[in-house]
């Protein structure tokens, strides 16, 4: 029904009286009334277009003023209610609600996101995120013959993801129930969108619910009120089906499919994709595919068993991720091993190409690099606009966080592969020369030198009492602010893992297969966990779970008091990115190149995002962005 899309379904006509904010719809018989340009909405959305127009209202493209530096566009999506009979009143009002209520629950790359709901008199508004692009049934219209077969495979296997999200959704599972091109948007990077929620709903099993829907695209159990799953699905193939033979469902005798195979309209069709479509179009629910993820199993294997999806190249990567696609990336010229940090409306991120990176946070573009005289596989921390990082040119680094340029340099005798902790005034970090440094923050002066039994590359945990680190030879050890030694515990193999301390308990992994859980002020072992094999990750902890992960190729989510597993993910190569917490997501790499989100109480996995090489670093999550470096040189930007 409603488009947030550049295309332009409705034009104002020009007008002088741009003090009047609305005017006449020349279209519809009840003549309602269309937002001047111009208008400003609550003091913030400047209508600057119509973009959609609807049955109950239409859909506006505007400036959010909240921004004033950039020009930040929304969708403005309208619902006049001049209906006379109070409870249709309250029906309509209630069915706006439950689009914003719905919305506002979902988090996905193919769905528009809701920053607002508000009602002004008789009208409602939601202000959606606008998408620079057209529905699918404009594309198939403007499209010379037939859309190409690797396209329209592509944009069904987003759809699949997009749907499984929705039929997996927690607490409730949602059913679109309005599968069709043109609720599909294809935005300015050819990906698609999900729009127009207006008649979705939670479902319950068993409970039945209005003939609603678009005929020819909806199941025959729809017209009888039984909406499932299932149902989205049959919708799924109708709206392919119409992709590839330009044949509107709706100008068709309903449910006569069968009678029109896609191959007998449009011969270039493989057989493979025709017989994907034919089943997820049986009259019968239980002779469909059974869930959205199987009908994306059954299409990703009917590309590759073609050819196509060797043949489409850098459009693999889209279908690998869920077709989740980087709000920006930037390359550098080697691997990036470390973690970015944010500050300032600025990401700094190391790489083994000896340069610490100066990046605009919100688009990606270069601002200024400083070189040393080696790689950066090290977390910079910032204090008081500088940025503090370690290189292994033997050196902590310390520059400003505006220019780049260099403030003072710390020498040390090996490789600072220990990014630095800031605290009490110093800088606390470990060295390839087998020390645990104490540096002033603000002259660089050494205020003391631990000596450990190997190289730390262990970042210290530092508390009001005490620094932890371990080192290469599986001593950990606790410090105090002095510099002495308060406890050491042995472990039987290296300490990579950087620990975490809450509660009095610090947790740690090591290559010994073991997660420990020691007594902050004895060093006595509350508890060890077994893994399948050694981990090099460093933890973190939220909601009393602590979250690790290990070469075996799981990502753990551990009882921080028991130590009783309460789940594991596999992934398909081992975890070597350490995890971070945001919101209820869980974010973490693999070395296969993967970084994947998962929901943290459940371990049930959302997303994952493909890049070419291993990720070592833990992302960097902020302000709903997800920053990520990989060995393929790149760091990427991604919606959360």
């Amino acid at each position: 029904m409603y488009k947030f899309c550049a295309q332009k379904e409705a034009r104002l006509e020009s007008t002088k009286n741009i003090t009047d904010p609305l005017k006449e719809d020349e279209g519809g018989e009840s003549k309602r009334l269309q937002i001047l340009p111009k208008t400003a909405l609550v003091n913030r959305y400047v209508i600057q277009d119509v973009i959609g127009v609807g049955g109950m209202g239409s859909v506006y493209r505007a400036r959010d003023l909240h921004f004033p530096n950039v020009v930040k566009l929304v969708a403005v999506k309208e619902m006049i209610n001049n209906a006379s009979d109070p409870l249709i009143r309250q029906t309509i009002i209630h069915n706006f609600e439950r689009e914003a209520n719905i919305l506002a629950t979902l988090n996905h790359s193919s769905i528009p996101r809701i920053y607002d709901y508000f009602s002004l008199e008789e009208r409602s508004y939601l202000v959606l995120e606008f998408i620079n692009g057209k529905d699918l049934e404009m594309t198939i219209e403007e499209t010379e013959g037939f859309m190409a077969e690797e396209q329209v495979l592509v944009w069904a296997i987003e759809l699949c993801d997009v749907l499984n999200f929705l039929h997996t959704h927690k607490p409730d599972p949602i059913i679109f129930r309005d599968m069709k091109p043109s609720n599909v948007m294809i935005n300015q990077s050819q990906h698609v969108m999900l729009v127009d929620f207006g008649i979705a709903k939670p479902f319950q099993a068993g409970q039945k619910g209005t003939m609603i829907g678009t005929e020819g695209y909806s199941p025959p159990e729809q017209y009888r009120g039984e909406s499932t799953p299932l149902a989205d699905v049959y919708a799924l193939g109708a709206t392919l089906h119409h992709a590839l033979t330009r044949r509107n469902p709706q100008m068709e005798p309903p449910f006569s499919f069968s009678e029109r195979p896609v191959r007998k309209i449009n011969p270039a069709i493989s057989a493979d994709l025709e017989t994907v479509i034919s089943r997820a179009l049986q009259y019968n629910p239980e002779d469909r595919f059974q869930s959205a993820e199987e009908m994306k199993e059954a299409l990703v294997a009917a590309g590759r068993k073609t050819g196509i999806l060797n043949r489409i190249g850098g459009m693999t990567a889209a279908i690998q991720s869920g077709g989740l696609k980087p709000l920006w990336t930037f390359q550098c010229e080697d691997e990036i091993r470390s973690t970015p940090i944010h500050y300032d409306g600025s990401i700094y991120i190391g790489s083994y190409d000896h340069n610490l990176y100066c990046l605009n946070a919100v688009t990606g573009e270069f601002q200024w690099k400083y070189a040393t005289d080696n790689g950066i596989v090290t977390r910079p921390a910032v204090y008081e606009s500088n940025i503090y990082f370690g290189s292994e040119d033997q050196r902590l680094h310390v520059v400003s966080a505006r220019s780049g340029k260099v403030v003072w340099t710390y020498y040390t005798e090996g490789a600072v592969r220990s990014s630095p902790r800031i605290a009490e005034g110093h800088i606390f970090f470990g060295s390839d020369d087998a020390h645990i440094h104490a540096v002033n923050v603000l002259t660089g002066r050494a205020a003391w030198r631990f000596e450990t039994a190997a190289p730390v590359r262990s970042t210290p945990f530092v508390t009001n009492e005490a620094v932890f680190s371990g080192c290469e030879s599986g001593d950990f050890y606790c410090v105090d602010f002095g510099g002495e030694l308060k406890w050491r515990f042995k472990a039987k193999l290296a300490v990579t893992s950087s620990p975490w301390v809450e509660e009095g308990v610090v947790y740690f992994g090591s290559l010994y297969s073991s997660f420990y859980a020691l007594d902050t002020r004895s060093g006595w072992a509350i508890w060890r966990f077994r893994m399948g094999k050694g981990s090099i990750v460093s933890p973190c902890l939220a909601e009393g779970l602590i979250f690790t992960g290990s070469a075996d190729g799981h990502i753990y989510a551990i009882d921080a008091r028991t130590s009783r597993e309460a789940w594991r993910f596999r992934t398909e190569h081992q975890v070597s990115g350490s995890p971070v917490i945001y919101k209820d997501s869980l974010y973490c790499g693999t070395a296969d190149g993967y970084l994947f989100c998962l929901e943290y109480r459940t371990g049930r996995l959302r997303w994952k995002f493909s890049s070419q090489g291993p990720i070592t670093g833990a992302p960097l999550v902020d302000n709903d962005i997800v920053y990520v470096g990989s060995a393929d040189h790149f760091l990427y930007a991604l919606l959360a």
